[in-house]
C-alpha cells in the first residue's frame, strides 16, 4: 500500500543553519497494518506522518501509495488525503459547528454526499465512538476526550484506506486516555490500516502489528511487538521501552507532609496511566511510615511505575539493616488484600521492602 524510499526532511532556520530531521527513512506499509511509531522526543515521529500526507513535503526521497509516488510533479493531493485521514493531537474540530456538522462537512463538500445520506452515515459514525448521543452540541462543551472521538468519526467519514494518529492522546488529561485508545483498538480489530505516533508503550504493544522505533531521524528497529519490547536488537531500543519513572521522597523525621505527600503520589499515578494504585499508594505508605517504620529515619521512599509491565511499586529503603524489621503479621489484612506481593531482600546498602500495587 505504502513504500516509503530514502526520505528526508530538513528545515532551514532564518540564520542560515539547518536541522535535518528525517535523514534516510525507508519501510513498506501493508493493507490491514497497525503499525505504532515509538521513540523519542525530537526524533521525526510527527515529521514523518505529516510528510506522509504531504503537510510537511519531505525534502528527499520517494514515497509511493497505492503504486504512485505522491512526491511527483502534479501528483493531486486531494486524491492522497481522501485515502489518507490524519487525527491530530489537538483535535482541530471546527467550533462553530455542532458535532453532527463536523463529520458531515468534508462528505458533502468533497465526496458530494448527499445531506440525508451523509447525516445518516455520520451518526452511526458517532455511535461506533459512544459519541452520537452529542451530536447537537458544540465542541466547545466536550471534554478532550470527546473531542477526540468526534475527530476520529470526522476522519473516518472520508472512508480513508489508512488513518494517521499523531499522538492522539498527548492533549488529554490523563483520565481520559483510555476512552480514545478504546476506540482506537476497536478500529484495529475491523482491520483498519494505521500508523500511531504514540508514547503510550503498553498500547502500542497491545494493539499492533509492527512497531517502528525511531531514533536520530530513523527508524532504527522495526519489528513485531514481541521483538521491540521482549527481544530488541539495539541497546538505544531497549533502554526506551523499559522507561522506568520514579518518585522519590526522604522522610528525615517524625514530622512530613503526609498530605502533600499523598498529593504528589496521586498526582504521579494519574500521569502515567495508574491512577487506581494512588489510593492503596497512599494507604500502604502511610500504614508503613506511621505504624510500621515508625522510628527508622531517615527513609528514603520511592513510587515507581514501569511502562512496559505496568507495575507499580513501593521501595522503602532502610541502609545500614541486614533484616526486615516488619512484625510477622506485616501488612494489616485490608491492606495485603488490595496489594500483588511484599518482598523483603537484602540490598548492598541495607534491607529494602517492596510494595507490587
Amino acid at each position: 500500500m505504502i513504500v516509503i524510499k530514502h526520505l528526508s526532511k530538513t528545515y532551514n532556520n532564518p540564520d542560515g543553519s539547518s536541522i535535518t530531521v528525517l535523514k534516510d527513512v525507508n519501510c513498506e506499509i501493508g493493507p490491514g497494518e497497525v503499525i505504532s511509531i515509538i521513540g523519542p522526543s525530537g526524533t521525526g515521529k510527527s515529521t514523518l506522518l505529516r510528510a506522509l500526507n504531504m503537510l510537511e513535503p519531505p525534502t528527499g526521497g520517494e514515497i509511493w501509495v497505492d503504486g504512485e509516488n505522491i512526491m511527483s510533479r502534479g501528483y493531486p493531493l486531494d486524491r492522497l488525503r481522501r485515502k489518507m485521514g490524519m487525527v491530530f493531537q489537538s483535535f482541530n474540530l471546527f467550533e462553530h459547528m455542532s458535532v453532527l456538522e463536523n463529520v458531515t462537512y468534508a462528505p458533502m463538500a468533497l465526496l458530494n454526499k448527499p445531506a440525508k445520506e451523509a447525516k445518516e452515515e455520520a451518526l452511526e459514525l458517532l455511535r461506533k465512538v459512544g459519541m452520537a448521543h452529542k451530536a447537537d452540541v458544540s465542541p466547545a462543551s466536550l471534554s478532550g476526550g470527546q473531542k477526540q472521538r468526534v475527530a476520529i468519526a470526522r476522519s473516518l467519514a472520508m472512508h480513508p484506506e489508512v488513518i494517521l494518529f499523531d499522538e492522539p492522546t498527548s492533549a488529554l488529561d490523563p483520565t481520559m486516555v483510555g476512552e480514545v485508545l478504546s476506540v482506537i483498538r476497536q478500529l484495529a480489530k475491523d482491520g483498519l490500516t494505521m500508523l500511531i505516533v504514540t508514547h503510550e508503550m503498553r498500547f502500542a504493544r497491545d494493539v499492533s502489528t509492527r512497531i517502528f522505533f525511531m531514533n536520530e531521524g530513523i527508524i532504527y528497529e522495526d519489528g513485531t511487538p514481541e521483538q521491540i519490547f521482549e527481544h530488541p536488537v539495539h541497546s538505544a531500543t531497549k533502554a526506551f521501552v523499559n522507561r522506568i519513572h520514579k518518585l522519590v521522597f526522604e522522610v528525615g523525621g517524625e514530622d512530613f507532609d503526609f498530605l502533600a505527600m499523598h498529593t504528589e503520589m496521586t498526582r504521579f499515578c494519574i500521569k502515567y496511566n495508574a491512577a487506581d494504585k494512588a489510593q492503596p499508594a497512599a494507604d500502604v505508605t502511610e500504614e508503613m511510615l506511621l505504624r510500621q517504620l515508625p522510628s527508622i529515619r531517615p527513609l528514603p521512599l520511592r513510587l515507581t511505575h514501569t511502562e512496559l509491565s505496568g507495575e507499580t511499586a513501593l521501595d522503602f529503603m532502610m541502609e545500614g539493616r541486614s533484616e526486615s524489621p516488619l512484625t510477622e503479621e506485616g501488612l494489616p489484612e485490608s491492606l495485603r488484600a488490595r496489594v500483588t506481593n511484599v518482598i523483603e531482600e537484602s540490598t548492598s546498602r541495607g534491607f529494602r521492602i517492596k510494595v507490587l500495587l
